[in-house]
């Protein structure tokens, strides 16, 4: 790393002599560094993830759970896992609050919705406390056969991809041959068929868990407001819109506001 600096010096300083070629060498270095300083971070944050979820495991095996809780909320915000999600779910359902643990267990199911132990844990998670699974629409549905950011590169791959093979052969001067075509045509139709579930995938992200028992939901936005009725701990709810600290959301019971604090989205992006 400290011979980094010396050796563009070294690059800036030939520059003069040979323009063209010191120009591609000066280049070169120059994309070498960036690609250095990218590896370089993409490291610190790396070792940072893993020294969070190794914490969250020294603290979860000691039994301070809270403390795990911590590390492991740290290691998602750094870089997101289905691992330490699933671990944090784990942490969270020992220390007795089940709506921090269903919404883990969501968010592992958003990014690997194959995930089998996630899956059990939230069907017995339900099944103990007795709220619902959210209740998805059709493309929503279909939005959940593959992980959410898939849909995006798929929709955009397949475009492009049937965009080149239309475009590029009479660009080219290239002779048009069958296959070309029928893969065009195949390309644009899994674009099209994947846009309900790039749909389901954009209102998916505005479904949200109770995280805290007995959360009054509230007429009006204030802390005044009349309550309407309590929501369970890991009950499933749709935000509409933000006003201050309160999330108009519309549950299984009904529509009103929720404070910010006691709500947390699948999708914290």
């Amino acid at each position: 790393m400290p011979a980094l600096p010396c050796s563009a010096d070294i690059s800036v300083r030939g520059f003069w002599r040979h323009p063209c070629r010191q120009v591609r060498s000066f280049r070169q270095a120059l994309s070498f560094l960036c690609t250095l300083l990218l590896l370089g971070y993409c490291q610190v944050s790396l070792g940072a993830t893993e020294d969070s979820f190794a914490r969250g495991l020294t603290e979860y095996q000691a039994g301070h759970f809270a403390e795990a809780a911590k590390a492991f909320r740290e290691a998602p915000e750094r870089r997101p896992a289905s691992g330490t999600l699933l671990n944090l779910g784990l942490t969270e359902w020992r220390r007795g609050r089940p709506g921090p643990a269903i919404l883990a267990w969501e968010q592992v199911q958003w990014i690997s919705p194959f995930d089998a132990q996630a899956k059990a844990n939230l069907d017995y998670a339900r099944q103990f406390t007795g709220v619902e699974a959210p209740d998805l629409t059709w493309y929503e549905r279909a939005s959940t056969w593959l992980p959410a950011n898939a849909w995006t590169w798929l929709a955009g791959l397949a475009l492009w991809l049937a965009i080149g093979l239309a475009v590029l052969p009479g660009v080219l001067r290239w002779r048009r041959a069958n296959w070309q075509q029928g893969v065009a045509a195949l390309s644009f139709a899994v674009f099209l068929l994947s846009l309900p579930a790039h749909v389901g995938v954009v209102t998916r992200t505005r479904i949200g868990f109770v995280l805290k028992k007995d959360a009054p939901l509230r007429l009006t936005p204030t802390a005044e407001a009349e309550s309407q009725v309590k929501l369970n701990a890991g009950e499933p709810v749709r935000a509409m819109r933000v006003r201050g600290d309160y999330v108009l959301v519309r549950t299984a019971q009904g529509q009103g506001w929720i404070e910010r604090a006691q709500f947390g989205r699948i999708c914290a992006n």
